[in-house]
This record gives C-alpha cells, structure tokens and sequence, in this order.
C-alpha cells in the first residue's frame, strides 16, 4: 500500500511539472494534482514520530 501511495506522488508531481511545461492551461489538472500530493504526503508523513515527544513527556511529571 504504500508503495501505491508513492508512486501516486510521483505521478502526481509529474502531472504537475508536465502542466508547468504546456503552452495550454490546465488549471483543474494542476490543482488535482495539488490535492493528491498533498493527500499523499500527509499519509506518508503521519506515521514519522514527533521528535518532541520526549519532550512532552518530561514536561508532564
């Protein structure tokens, strides 16, 4: 699955390059892509551990 969510940023990050590149505006497409990306590192990033964990523990007792 996460491999699915990976390759669908890459994708995503492609459409977004290829509608920089295009003499044509392609708003709906940028802006979907936009969504997806952001979607996607959201997802990705959720499982990364705060690095201030320790420090809101120790803050606690």
């Amino acid at each position: 699955m996460k491999i699915l969510k990976i390759v669908l940023l890459v994708l995503a990050v492609l459409l977004l390059l290829l509608g920089q590149m295009s003499a044509e505006k392609m708003i709906y497409v940028k802006v979907g892509a936009f969504v997806v990306f952001m979607y996607g590192m959201m997802r990705l990033s959720a499982k990364t551990p705060s690095k201030n964990k320790n420090k809101e523990n120790n803050g606690i007792d």
